[in-house]
């Protein structure tokens, strides 16, 4: 009986411990009432400093940098076995999930605001396709388009080209042509001769 009697009162005891130490906790991560600076003690100070200390650790955790992912294993020869060997997917496959820099240049001598309009509107097209991209114009008559996943720069060649004002897309050091480099609102030049 008595054995019963000890080992009930420290169950007892660790209860009372327990609950007690969660209200300290949480009397000390409550936050302070709203009081003059001049009010605090040295209490309250040394919770607002743990709090600070707190939150730097969280932020820390926040601003390390993000390593890139690996891009997908890729294999050649499954390429071959499916009958799509060619160049263009090769380097799709292999530029999938990297960065990737697309140029394009506007012909017809733009001004760079001409050159902003038209890429501004490509970009909004490439958007609404589903291609993601970020555009940056570099001089008159040039533009970089920005892929997250460089495996889509070959369907955003296929649409620029189309694109009235385009003279060449660059994906890779390599230059496809575009349609003839007029833009909307502009007279060819044309030269006529004289009878």
């Amino acid at each position: 009986m008595v054995r019963v009697v000890l080992v009930a009162l420290a169950i007892f005891a660790l209860c009372a411990y327990t609950v007690d130490g969660e209200e300290t906790k949480q009397k000390e991560t409550k936050p302070l009432k709203k009081k003059s600076a001049i009010d605090y003690t040295d209490a309250d100070l040394d919770r607002l400093a743990q709090q600070w200390e707190d939150e730097e650790e969280r932020d820390d955790e926040d601003n390390f940098p993000r390593r890139p992912k690996p891009p997908p294993a890729f294999d050649p020869s499954k390429l071959m076995a499916a009958g799509q060997g060619g160049a263009e997917e090769v380097l799709k496959q292999t530029k999938k999930g990297q960065t990737l820099m697309v140029f394009v240049k506007v012909g017809n001598e733009p001004k760079k605001q001409e050159t902003e309009d038209l890429s501004t509107r490509w970009e909004e097209g490439l958007r609404n396709g589903g291609v993601l991209v970020q555009r940056y114009i570099i001089s008159d008559d040039k533009a970089i388009f920005m892929l997250q996943d460089g495996s889509e720069a070959w369907k955003m060649k296929d649409y620029l080209i189309e694109q009235d004002g385009v003279v060449e897309v660059e994906i890779e050091q390599k230059k496809y042509p575009g349609k003839k480099p007029d833009r909307p609102g502009m007279k060819k030049k044309s030269k006529r001769s004289e009878l």
